[in-house]
């Protein structure tokens, strides 16, 4: 008897979910390769910082983003609005320590206009979310392309302390990220909106005959994304000193952050997965960047290996939901 209760508990431990085998993968073939064709040690401390500076950015979107595919919607003008709240908060800083809080005033305005306004174009219009977002992309492309077209303004020196500044030996950029994970991961698993996310996601029809307002909750995931978005601008901004149109879509974070949700484990229909398979996701994509740097692989074929990888994973997830399902 004592037998058939304590083998369940124990697979329930020793349950580990696939992102985190794959990022361990990841890291091992990286470590592998990287000693036998690369350049340098790629466990050497410096290496690994560059990890967690390349997981920053992307990850604190992603993190935002998870919201929108938990919901059953996503977002694809974050890189545009990204652009914006770097270009914007530098232009309203120029260098000034003291016009940082009108900036900060300005910047989370915005994010949480664009925030709305995609929840509503998907709620209340009843426009597809890759199509919305979209479009709300474009016109903010279209108006900042039209307002600036170089690196505008500067962040004092003071703002930078976002991006270079450190508590003991922890850069503040770790801190930061660690912050926001552990707050989304608490927000969707301890509060009311959080279970209301992962019900609407999961049928949203269902979720409005129990009573759930599935359009606020999706409109309040928009601009969960959003908020996210303007935070990494500014993390950005801090990181360069200034802003320009072009800092959001060079780093491609619109469909990075999506990828990385998804290959993550968090199911684009919506309703199942979290933040923590996003953090894995987001630090395979760096692990692979940093490794791609050390071999010395080409941009574009980067980008094809890149591709192949999210294929391989998300097919592999794919693969294992069907075997648990069975």
């Amino acid at each position: 008897m004592s037998t058939r209760v304590l083998a369940p508990r124990r697979s329930r431990r020793l349950r580990i979910p696939i992102i985190w085998w794959l990022l361990a993968a990841t890291f091992l073939i990286a470590w592998l390769l990287v000693s036998q064709y690369g350049r340098g040690d790629f466990v050497a401390p410096s290496n690994l910082n560059n990890i967690v500076e390349r997981s920053t950015a992307l990850g604190i979107v992603a993190v935002g983003q998870t919201f929108a595919i938990l919901v059953g919607s996503l977002d694809l003008s974050v890189a545009y609005l990204i652009s914006v709240t770097a270009v914007m908060a530098s232009f309203i800083m120029q260098g000034d320590p003291s016009r940082v809080p009108l900036a900060l005033l300005v910047v989370f305005a915005i994010g949480g206009v664009v925030g709305v306004t995609n929840g509503l174009l998907v709620t209340k219009a009843r426009i597809n979310p890759l199509i919305a977002t979209l479009g709300v992309g474009l016109i903010l492309r279209g108006l900042l392309n039209a307002s600036f077209q170089n690196f505008a303004g500067s962040v004092p020196a003071s703002f930078q302390y976002l991006a270079y500044g450190s508590i003991g030996p922890i850069p503040v950029p770790m801190l930061l990220f660690a912050a926001l994970v552990a707050i989304a991961a608490l927000t969707l698993k301890r509060t009311r909106f959080g279970a209301h996310i992962y019900a609407v996601g999961g049928d949203r029809a269902t979720a409005r005959l129990s009573g759930i307002r599935s359009d606020r909750v999706v409109i309040g995931a928009h601009v969960v994304t959003s908020m996210t978005a303007v935070l990494t601008g500014l993390y950005l901004a801090s990181r360069l000193r200034s802003g320009a149109p072009w800092i959001g879509t060079d780093g491609v974070y619109d469909l990075e952050s999506i990828a990385a949700v998804v290959v993550g484990g968090t199911v684009l229909a919506g309703g199942r997965g979290g933040v923590l398979g996003t953090v894995a996701g987001v630090l395979i994509f760096a692990t692979l960047d940093v490794m791609f740097n050390q071999l010395g692989i080409g941009s574009y074929t980067k980008q094809v290996l890149r591709g192949l990888i999210i294929i391989a994973a998300v097919a592999i997830y794919a693969y294992r939901s069907r075997e648990v399902v069975g």
